[in-house]
């Protein structure tokens, strides 16, 4: 009786581990959109995003500065914490955009701190002018960018369509604690047309064209490769890329990233082979 007793006892804790082994295991996930890969989920498709458009803000406020020399349409018309400053005496050129050593809320809504310095030879309108943008302390909605950016405007045939050719390598840290630093890197050569919104010196109804090839460096240390296919459409009253289609290869194999057809909203697509996965962007 007593050895009955030991295996009945034996065998309940069998299957009481097994239980309780089951419970605790992460239950097989069903839904076919589901993504393990963390930089599949939300991680390039996100940061691209993020960093393309911090990027291409500042040189649309560059552009805004240079043309008006001040910061009328960047600032609130109530206030006066964005200023232009120029020094066209000293070869090269420099223009200065300060925002204030704490955040200042502008025109389009969005909190800035610190200063965009632009540097460039004769006029800043110029066929061929090279602009070098750089940063000190600068912050866009609390997340700093560093680094470099180099603009060479190219003229046309055609009245008003120049483009740009844009050399981009720096950083955006999402993390405001220095401690905790998050840092995105964007490294590549650009198009970046302006079509739409040009006619007027409101910043809300801009909107800009982004072709190229770049490479981005997440902040876990991958490295993705950015081939865009269809131009990346960037409005800057979005928070978001609205449209286009990159080729990503790199840390996770080859995908196909779809920002959508043009509405400004947080949805995007990921192609995996015949797998298609509906994506929600952050920004």
């Amino acid at each position: 009786m007593h050895i009955s007793f030991q295996i009945s006892k034996f065998v309940s804790l069998i299957a009481f581990s097994a239980l309780l082994f089951t419970a605790c295991r992460r239950p097989e996930n069903k839904d076919s959109n589901y993504l393990s890969n963390d930089d599949d989920r939300i991680g390039y498709a996100s940061d691209a995003s993020r960093i393309e458009f911090a990027n291409n803000d500042v040189i649309s406020l560059a552009d805004q500065a240079g043309t008006l020399y001040n910061a009328e349409y960047i600032r609130q018309s109530t206030s006066t914490c964005a200023t232009v400053a120029v020094d066209t005496f000293s070869t090269p050129h420099t223009l200065i955009i300060r925002f204030g050593e704490t955040d200042c809320v502008c025109a389009d809504g969005r909190k800035r701190r610190g200063s965009i310095i632009i540097q460039y030879n004769g006029r800043y309108l110029d066929t061929n002018q090279v602009h070098t943008i750089t940063y000190n302390k600068y912050y866009l909605d609390g997340n700093q960018l560093t680094g470099w950016v180099k603009t060479t405007r190219v003229d046309t045939t055609v009245t008003g369509n120049w483009y740009y050719k844009v050399q981009v390598n720096d950083s955006l840290n999402m993390n405001p604690d220095p401690l905790k630093s998050q840092y995105i890197v964007w490294s590549g050569n650009l198009l970046r047309r302006w079509v739409a919104g040009d006619k007027t010196n409101n910043r809300d109804d801009d909107y800009f064209s982004i072709s190229g090839m770049a490479t981005l460096t997440r902040p876990n240390g991958h490295v993705f490769n950015f081939n865009i296919a269809t131009p990346l459409q960037f409005g800057t009253a979005c928070n978001f890329a609205q449209s286009g289609v990159v080729n990503v290869t790199g840390y996770t194999g080859s995908r196909v990233l779809n920002y959508g057809t043009g509405t400004c909203d947080d949805a995007a697509q990921l192609n995996i082979g015949v797998n298609i996965y509906q994506l929600t962007l952050t920004y």
